[in-house]
């Protein structure tokens, strides 16, 4: 067991060894010129950036505008695409762009929190994309009951003074 490790060791090591590129060089009018070797074994790819991963709504009132927006950016090299776009509850409804943006270019995720219920905000957008890793984006807040009016007591009712 310990030779097959060894052996398999030596091989490895023999392969790193001797896969190893030279720079070439040249005389070109008395001067040494280096030849670059340009690594291209890493593909171009995509990058994601967010102006904030948390939207808080502070207090809201209950059926009260639940939209809010996350703007990001594409800041890789490469077209992002934005695979899938969910929610931890189906009270919160994400919109996200299907077409790739391009590098550079940068694109709103719009998400709909229904402020039917009373009581605290507290919940989660993920986001998939060619990137590879999930991004979790949170809402965070609270739906509070609309104030009640007092109408004041009209004592001039023609309705209130009836003998």
């Amino acid at each position: 067991m310990k030779k097959l490790f060894f052996v398999t060791l030596l091989v490895i090591l023999s392969t790193a060894i001797f896969a190893q590129e030279e720079v070439k060089s040249s005389k070109k009018s008395k001067e040494k010129q280096k030849e670059v070797v340009v690594d291209d074994t890493f593909p171009k790819l995509p990058g994601i950036t967010f102006t904030s991963l948390v939207h808080d709504y502070g207090n809201i009132l209950k059926n009260g505008d639940g939209v809010c927006y996350f703007q990001f950016k594409n800041t890789g090299k490469a077209d992002l695409q934005l695979t899938n776009v969910s929610s931890s509850c189906g009270c919160t409804v994400p919109e996200w762009p299907k077409e790739p943006i391009p590098p550079g270019q940068s694109a709103k995720i719009k998400v709909s929190y229904s402020t039917s219920r009373v009581g605290p905000i507290n919940k989660n957008i993920f986001v998939d994309s060619n990137v590879g890793e999930r991004i979790t984006l949170n809402i965070k807040g609270n739906v509070s009951e609309p104030p009640t009016e007092m109408v004041p007591e009209n004592k001039t009712s023609p309705f209130m003074n009836k003998q």
